[in-house]
């Protein structure tokens, strides 16, 4: 099947082959181009080949979890979005699945149209680089947050080799709608958005989790720049050293 290179590229990785049917036939019809795999072990070459924009993600697969081959993904630097798809309702698995770098969780059973909706949320998010009034690179005090690698830096001084920090994929979405709003109070509401685009009621704790992870990893590199601070019954304010 030749591929529109205008048209983003889904990889379905799920063994219900009815479902996989459906789906990849819905999705081809609103300007998709999608990609299927049963197992992880299917899917990882087609992700190492590059030109995958998305993963449809289920949990429940042959050889190892969805969520094994998340964390895997992530630990082998495979930057492509993921939506996670479960049929498990405990809120754990959405924390698990945020932390180990999930962009959004859909529960099964789903209509076809709020799962495309959530696709091009996240396609628009994770395009946050190209879009415009974006800034490319955020500097707040020894830290870079660059927009478009998706990455932190720290230089203790300025003639010192900067440092990667490493981010999940949710505490990098936290650490940009921060960057976005500098001093600005942002509800939990605001920030789960930022992190998990879609309309369920908020995952406080997870949102709260990710939050108190993202500040520690900042205070470990520059105890001096405590950037993130708790808003009381409001929610959480960034506060970056004025230059």
């Amino acid at each position: 099947m030749s591929q529109d290179p205008a048209q983003p590229t889904v990889l379905l990785v799920d063994d219900d082959r009815e479902l996989v049917e459906m789906l990849a036939g819905f999705l081809s019809g609103h300007a998709l181009t999608v990609r299927t795999a049963g197992s992880p072990a299917l899917a990882e070459p087609l992700l190492r080949r590059g030109g995958i924009d998305l993963v449809l993600l289920d949990y429940m697969l042959p050889g190892e979890t969805g969520m094994q081959f998340l964390k895997r993904m992530r630990q082998q630097g495979m930057e492509a979005a993921v939506i996670m798809l479960t049929a498990r309702g405990d809120p754990i698995d959405r924390v698990l699945g945020l932390e180990l770098g999930a962009d959004d969780y859909v529960a099964k059973p789903f209509d076809p149209r709020e799962l495309l909706a959530r696709i091009r949320a996240v396609l628009r998010r994770t395009a946050v680089g190209n879009e415009p009034g974006t800034a490319a690179a955020y500097a707040f005090g020894p830290f870079t947050l660059d927009a478009v690698a998706r990455t932190l830096r720290f230089a203790p001084s300025s003639d010192a080799a900067p440092e990667t920090i490493e981010l999940t994929s949710a505490e990098f979405k936290l650490l940009l709608a921060f960057a976005n709003a500098p001093r600005q109070t942002l509800s939990r509401e605001d920030l789960t958005r930022a992190v998990q685009p879609g309309n369920y009621e908020p995952l406080t704790r997870a949102v709260d989790v990710q939050i108190a992870r993202l500040r520690k990893k900042l205070l470990a590199a520059a105890p001096e720049h405590d950037l993130i601070a708790t808003v009381r019954g409001e929610g959480y304010v960034f506060t970056p050293p004025r230059s």
